[in-house]
C-alpha cells in the first residue's frame, strides 16, 4: 500500500473498536451508523483484511483488528496531543482516572511521571477503589479494573494477562528453597484473592496444608507491607511484585509465575468528548505499559 488509509476511516474504526458497537461509535462521532459501517468496510477493503467478526447483536475484533486498534488509537492520540501541544496555547486537559488501589500504588504510580513528562498538557486526577463493584457512579474519563471481565453493567477491553508469584522477606534467614515448601508456612490471604494460594499450589502439584492464616488483608499493598516486615508469605500479581522489587522493597520472589484468570480491563464508553484526544492518548499509553510487562 503506497499511502496511509483515510484518516476518517481510521477514526471510525478506532471508535467502533473501542465500543464494539457501530451504533454507539456513530453516536460519539456524530455520523449515521451506515456511514460508519461504510468507513470500516472501506478500510478493510483497502487493507485486504477483515478487522471485525460480525454476528447477530455482537461485534468483536479479529486478532489483526485488536493489534491494529491499539496502533491506531496510539497514533490518533499522538496526533491530537501534538496538535494541543503546538497550537493549543497553555490549555491543560484534566483526565479523571479510576483504578484499583493496589494497581495504582504498586504499578501505575511509578510510571505516571514518565507519562507526565511526555504529555505535559494532560493532568491526571487519580482516584482509587478497593473493589470494582464498589466503584461510584461519578463521572470518570478512564477506568481500569482488575478481574475476570464479567461485569454486567459495562463493556470492557482486555489490556493484560496476569500471573501470580509467591513473595517472601528479602532479608530473612530464609530456609525456603523451593515454592513447594511454602505450604506449611504462615500464608497471608488477600480478600477477594483467597483462592490464589490454592491455585498456586494446585498448579505446582502441591496439596496445601490446613493452617490458619496469621493475616487476612483487603489490599495487596497491605500484604506486601506485611511480607516486607517479616510477617509471612503472600502470593501476588507478578507485575506488583516486580515493581516492589524495583522500588527497593524488602521482598523477593521465591517461585515461578503461574497464570490466573484475572486481567486488567479498560472500561469502554467513559469520558466526555472534550477529553477524547487526551483519553485516547492515555489509554494507548496504558495498553503499552501493560503489554510491556506481560
Amino acid at each position: 500500500m503506497a499511502h496511509s488509509p483515510n484518516l476518517v476511516w481510521l477514526r471510525s474504526f478506532e471508535c467502533a473498536a473501542r465500543h464494539l458497537s457501530f451504533t454507539v461509535a456513530a453516536g460519539e462521532l456524530g455520523i449515521t451508523q451506515s456511514a460508519l459501517s461504510l468507513h470500516v468496510r472501506s478500510l478493510e477493503a483497502e487493507l485486504g483484511c477483515p478487522l471485525f467478526f460480525r454476528a447477530a447483536r455482537r461485534l468483536s475484533l479479529t486478532e489483526v483488528g485488536q493489534a491494529y486498534a491499539y496502533s491506531v488509537r496510539r497514533a490518533l492520540g499522538d496526533i491530537d496531543m501534538s496538535t494541543i501541544n503546538l497550537f493549543g496555547s497553555n490549555q491543560v486537559h484534566e483526565l479523571v482516572v479510576r483504578v484499583p488501589i493496589s494497581t495504582a500504588a504498586l504499578f501505575l504510580a511509578q510510571r505516571l511521571p514518565e507519562f507526565s513528562r511526555n504529555h505535559s498538557h494532560i493532568s491526571i486526577r487519580l482516584v482509587s477503589n478497593i473493589w470494582a463493584e464498589s466503584a461510584g457512579r461519578e463521572d470518570v474519563d478512564v477506568e481500569l479494573r482488575l478481574g475476570n471481565g464479567e461485569w454486567n453493567d459495562v463493556s470492557v477491553r482486555k489490556i493484560s494477562a496476569e500471573r501470580i508469584v509467591p513473595i517472601a522477606p528479602k532479608d530473612s534467614n530464609l530456609r525456603i528453597l523451593r515454592p513447594e515448601e511454602l505450604h506449611q508456612e504462615p500464608l497471608i490471604h488477600i480478600l477477594g484473592f483467597q483462592h490464589m494460594w490454592h491455585r498456586y499450589f494446585s498448579t505446582i502439584g502441591v496439596e496445601p496444608a490446613e493452617t490458619v492464616s496469621p493475616f487476612i488483608v483487603d489490599t495487596t499493598i497491605a500484604a506486601v507491607d506485611i511480607v516486607a516486615a517479616g510477617g509471612g508469605y503472600a502470593v501476588v500479581v507478578e507485575r506488583f511484585a516486580k515493581t516492589a522489587l524495583e522500588a527497593g522493597r524488602n521482598v523477593k520472589i521465591v517461585g515461578q509465575a503461574v497464570p490466573i484468570e484475572q486481567s486488567h480491563f479498560l472500561i469502554e464508553g467513559q469520558s466526555s468528548k472534550t477529553n477524547n484526544g487526551a483519553k485516547q492518548c492515555f489509554e494507548a499509553w496504558l495498553e503499552g505499559i501493560f503489554s510491556q510487562d506481560n
